[in-house]
């Protein structure tokens, strides 16, 4: 058992939220990811979307299409693609594609956030369409093996935003487009554009080649996150290999990862340093940088 695994998990005993407990038991522990299906139901409204803060920089009870893509990714994390709850989710993206008409697309979020509290980047800018989230989305229902009629209008939508270079220069939108490109299954065509994109997230202010002490940014780790990612081959070692080492001494002395933005909370900050510990420790054992043993 390494120290730094240990210490990590405390701290997600400690501090972090059910959620990441739970896929913590699911991905370290061997324990079934029905767990994590369970608590997930506890954050689904009746209209088949996710709320209730599942993504914690806004406070908001109402359905979200970037607390579904949340859901999406603790069920991909955990290898559970529950059939029922994964069709009211598209059922409810499917809607709100409807409702925006904008090709399939849908936004992260709508007004009804500003009655409640939020983080400051979570503004008017989040209400439009477009390839974040809806790339990030589609990604993860390929991941999930999920098919829905909303899957492909939102695949559509992506190869076009693609295809006719109509992707905006905003990082989060690039890295989401890589993300649809890592598991779209044409995979001919994903990798003839996943180059271009990749080129002109780098050209981003808010993408750092060479990791920066506590400066928000993505980074290689955004785009490969584990050694499995088909887009692991696009970075030379030693760019991997020193976010690598600036990752793993970042942990703090009690376990856990900090954010580098303002959370609308103390309760947010906490479930925020949750969710990077436990990533963290996805990425550096894939990597091999930590031993996954635990005592308990």
């Amino acid at each position: 058992m390494t120290d730094a695994f240990f210490s990590a998990d405390r701290f997600l005993l400690a501090e972090a939220r059910l959620l990441e407990r739970r896929l913590f038991a699911t991905l370290f522990l061997g324990e079934p990811a029905d767990a994590v299906v369970d608590v997930l139901r506890g954050y689904q409204n009746a209209d088949g979307g996710f709320g209730h803060g599942l993504e914690p920089d806004k406070r908001c009870p109402a359905s979200l299409p970037i607390d579904v893509e949340v859901a999406f990714q603790a069920l991909a994390a955990a290898g559970a693609a529950d059939a029922r709850m994964l069709g009211r989710a598209c059922d409810f993206l499917s809607r709100t594609a409807a409702e925006v008409d904008a090709g399939g697309a849908v936004p992260l979020a709508f007004p009804v956030i500003e009655s409640f509290p939020r983080a400051e980047h979570w503004s008017d800018w989040t209400y439009e369409p477009g390839v974040n989230p809806t790339a990030g989305l589609a990604a993860l229902l390929y991941r999930l093996d999920f098919d829905h009629p909303w899957r492909e209008a939102a695949s559509r939508f992506c190869w076009h935003a693609v295809q006719t270079d109509a992707l905006p220069d905003e990082v989060h939108a690039l890295a989401e487009m890589l993300a649809f490109l890592a598991h779209v299954p044409d995979r001919e065509r994903a990798e003839r554009y996943a180059p271009g994109v990749l080129e002109r997230m780098a050209a981003s202010p808010a993408y750092q080649a060479v990791p920066k002490d506590g400066e928000y940014g993505l980074s290689p780790l955004t785009v490969a996150p584990t050694t499995d990612s088909p887009w692991r081959r696009l970075f030379d070692d030693g760019q991997i290999e020193a976010h690598l080492d600036h990752l793993a001494t970042a942990q703090q002395p009690d376990g856990g990862w900090l954010i580098t933005w303002t959370p609308p909370s103390e309760a947010s900050r906490l479930e925020w340093r949750g969710i990077v510990t436990l990533q963290a420790l996805r990425t550096l054992t894939s990597y091999g940088w930590l031993s996954p043993a635990v005592a308990r």
